[in-house]
């Protein structure tokens, strides 16, 4: 099929070169030009593993262009993927959705032939019939269909959920052709025997953000047990495994440590909170307020503990950090839990050197007066502690051995739970977590 990505950030390039994997022929349109340019060279701007092999390969084959152009992409197809940012209003809880008004806005007036657009962009409930509202009052004597189709990517593994995801979902409004669409687009992963589920827009809306909502609830509720393992004495890890094998809870996403964070999870319950809040249904996801809270005191209790081990000041200390990237295999430094601690640790009064194998550009255009170290050893040199904050394999298999002549005080915390503590303390370092 021929199908236009509107918007090309970390969603809508993975989901255009996926798309032209699958065989069909895409047109994907960016705004920003050197993003645009950098694209259409088949460079991709940001990390993702196997990411950049695909896109240059299709942009190579021509089965992938870039356009800035809406008339172009009015013109090239039929099917319309909405992919653009909805981060979150600045001083408030709610979604901008101020990206996906502009691509309706731009194109539906353009079309000259009925049209169906899909929506992969994460929004609040109720977007996509305020959205088929406003494409027909734009519409030109042609039937412009509003469906949505949620992502449910794993930064770190994009392209495998892109491709072999775990279920498609398809909000569409009745007597539509969203449903047979999609059937075809997805073909490949129908065959597969992928679940296709069909629901109603609103419902596929909620889909997205209930998931999103769960997976953060579950890491607070074990980071809240945490709180009670710190006052207690026990072992949050062990209590994780125990629970863990229990089929009706699951093992995955309770690990302990510094907590979420990221362009999704965070943005994404704080907009779902003030959604509920416009629909009159605020009290159902006040325990949302309270899962954010738990996240966010985490951060706080890793400069609380790195100050102690510093004997109760950070004045004059000097701290190295692991990690910049809010999780492993990604570049993403959105609200990053490492970074926040990296910049509280600072304005208490400690010299920072900052290390993460992929985030560092990145890290430095958020926070640029972190120092920066070229290797994990470079980061602790003269340290006092050492903090791993994000779980890299290269931190993980960090041997203690290595860092043992560089450092002033062999104190490690481990933010993440990720590290042999045996092996440290074996080394005569201080394990603290």
């Amino acid at each position: 099929m021929r199908m236009v990505v509107l918007g090309l950030g970390y969603l809508g390039a993975t989901h255009a070169a996926c798309m032209a994997e699958l065989g069909h022929e895409v047109l994907g349109i960016e705004v920003v030009p050197k993003k645009r340019q950098q694209l259409a060279a088949g460079e991709v701007p940001f990390y993702e593993p196997g990411l950049p092999d695909l896109l240059k390969r299709h942009i190579d084959t021509g089965a992938l262009r870039v356009s800035d152009s809406y008339a172009e992409a009015a013109e090239f197809a039929d099917v319309f993927f909405i992919a653009v940012g909805t981060p979150q209003k600045k001083g408030e809880y709610s979604a901008d959705l101020s990206f996906v008004d502009s691509a309706i806005d731009e194109l539906v007036p353009l079309l000259e032939r009925d049209a169906l657009i899909l929506g992969k962009s994460t929004v609040p409930v109720g977007t996509a019939n305020r959205l088929a509202e406003r494409a027909d009052e734009l519409a030109k004597d042609v039937n412009v269909e509003i469906a949505w189709n949620p992502e449910f990517l794993r930064e770190g593994f994009a392209v495998l959920d892109t491709l072999h995801p775990d279920r498609v979902v398809v909000g569409a409004f009745p007597g539509g052709t969203a449903e047979e669409t999609c059937r075809e687009i997805y073909s490949s992963m129908l065959e597969e025997n992928t679940p296709f589920l069909v629901t109603d827009p609103s419902t596929a809306e909620l889909v997205k953000t209930s998931a999103n909502a769960f997976l953060a609830t579950k890491i607070s509720f074990i980071n809240a047990i945490a709180e009670v393992c710190d006052a207690a004495g026990a072992d949050v890890t062990a209590i994780a495994d125990a629970i863990g094998y229990d089929a009706r809870i699951g093992r995955k996403f309770l690990n302990a440590g510094l907590g979420f964070g990221g362009g999704c999870l965070p943005k994404d319950i704080r907009a779902f909170m003030a959604r509920a809040g416009e629909l009159g249904a605020a009290e159902a996801l006040t325990f949302l307020r309270e899962v954010d809270n738990v996240n966010m005191r985490r951060r706080t209790r890793m400069v609380e503990v790195t100050r102690e081990v510093c004997g109760g000041s950070l004045l004059g200390k000097r701290v190295a950090v692991l990690g910049a990237a809010f999780k492993p295999e990604s570049d993403d430094v959105r609200d990053s839990p490492a970074l926040n601690v990296a910049g509280q640790i600072q304005l208490q009064g400690a010299s920072v050197s900052v290390y993460d194998p992929k985030a560092m550009d990145n890290s430095r255009k958020l926070f640029p007066t972190l120092d920066y170290a070229a290797d994990a050893i470079d980061a602790s040199e003269g340290a006092d502690v050492t903090l791993v904050l994000t779980e890299w394999k290269e931190f993980v298999t960090l041997k203690p051995q290595v860092l043992n002549p560089v450092v002033r005080e062999r104190n490690i915390i481990d933010g993440r739970l990720c590290l042999n503590r045996q092996s440290w303390e074996a080394e005569g370092w201080s394990y603290y977590s």
